[in-house]
């Protein structure tokens, strides 16, 4: 068990801090934030350092620095009760661990690509994030600190998939996300009904970016969903909701009253993301260090990225080892998203 107030680092720029951030508002469960890039003096580092840092309790009691935010979800639910935030009903919930893992591994690349790829998103971001350091700077300082964080974070396009013969997929999946976010939130407040899953807070980390940050996308947002734009501002803090367990979709005929704006966001994770995980998974597999395949018809091409196939692994692990009734749910809910691919080939 850990105790509150939870401590972790992190900066307003990296999403999976505002992710963690806002998930914590809304369980109530308290923390005391370092808004740091570089950690906690005198606490272990995270390796590789990523954002937000968590330092916990390890099996010997000594801190460890834990940054993945999935399990970190699903860790704190088991340690803090009330105000869950996956889903009570199993196909639901896995349905929601789906998109939250879209948000977390997909949308992050629209959110990269636009921030390191355009004149004026690169000038904002190197200049902003650059004054995020604990201490202040002179101007030539802050400069001098801007260009680096520019010259770091550049070259990591790569990582993403982001480049010129991927560029025009990421921005019209982008565009086609905000979409549907904003058909979804006519009729309904969360994704997952009228309370938020993992899922919202996975999008809403990487959309505090999009709408709320980087000049490109927030004027793509504005113009074409500004429903989604003002469900990030509240998102933010949703510690006075007071959910019920009626706030969640209907779970007992999930499979025929799925909303249309749900089903048409998997058939997107199904167009846009299922390829890549199954084509990164081939590739490592074959030792290879580049995976090419195609998404919506155009060539994808991008370094291998291991982390994902331990997304595609954590997905059909789950997928395993839901209850027969839950998975049928789950299948006739994917049938003809694309997203059944995922698990076509398990007993």
């Amino acid at each position: 068990m850990t105790k509150p107030p939870l401590l972790l680092s992190g900066v307003p720029g990296s999403p999976y801090t505002r992710k963690m951030v806002a998930l914590l508002r809304y369980r109530r469960i308290a923390y005391r934030l370092v808004q740091s890039g570089t950690g906690v003096p005198s606490l272990p580092m995270a390796k590789p350092h990523l954002l937000p840092t968590f330092y916990l309790p390890g099996p010997d009691g000594a801190l460890q620095a834990v940054t993945d935010s999935t399990p970190l979800i699903r860790r704190f639910e088991t340690e803090h009760a009330g105000r869950q935030v996956p889903p009570a009903d199993p196909a639901l919930a896995f349905v929601d661990a789906l998109l939250e893992d879209f948000a977390d591994e997909w949308l992050t690349k629209a959110m990269f690509h636009y921030r390191w790829t355009y004149a004026a998103d690169i000038q904002k971001a190197k200049d902003v994030l650059a004054s995020w350091l604990s201490q202040p700077l002179d101007d030539a300082a802050l400069q001098q600190y801007a260009e680096k964080v520019a010259d770091r974070q550049i070259p990591r396009l790569r990582y993403v998939g982001s480049n010129p013969t991927t560029q025009p997929v990421i921005e019209a999946g982008y565009l086609r996300v905000l979409t549907l976010l904003e058909d979804h939130l006519r009729t309904h407040r969360f994704l997952m009904g009228h309370r938020p899953g993992a899922s919202d807070f996975g999008f809403y980390g990487q959309l505090t970016q999009l709408v709320q940050f980087d000049p490109t996308p927030m004027a793509v947002a504005v113009a074409h969903a500004p429903r989604v734009c003002g469900w990030v501002a509240v998102t933010e803090d949703l510690s006075g909701l007071e959910p019920t367990d009626g706030n969640w979709l209907a779970a007992d005929t999930l499979s025929d009253s799925l909303p249309d704006s749900l089903r048409a966001l998997l058939a997107e994770v199904g167009q846009l993301y299922v390829p890549l995980l199954l084509a990164n998974a081939r590739a490592l597999a074959a030792g290879q260090t580049e995976l090419q395949t195609h998404i919506k018809g155009t060539i994808w091409v991008q370094q291998t990225f291991a982390y994902q196939a331990k997304c595609l692994a954590w997905l059909r692990r789950d997928y395993a080892a839901l209850p027969a009734p839950a998975r049928a749910t789950v299948d006739r809910i994917l049938a003809g998203t694309g997203c059944e691919a995922l698990f076509g080939d398990l007993p």
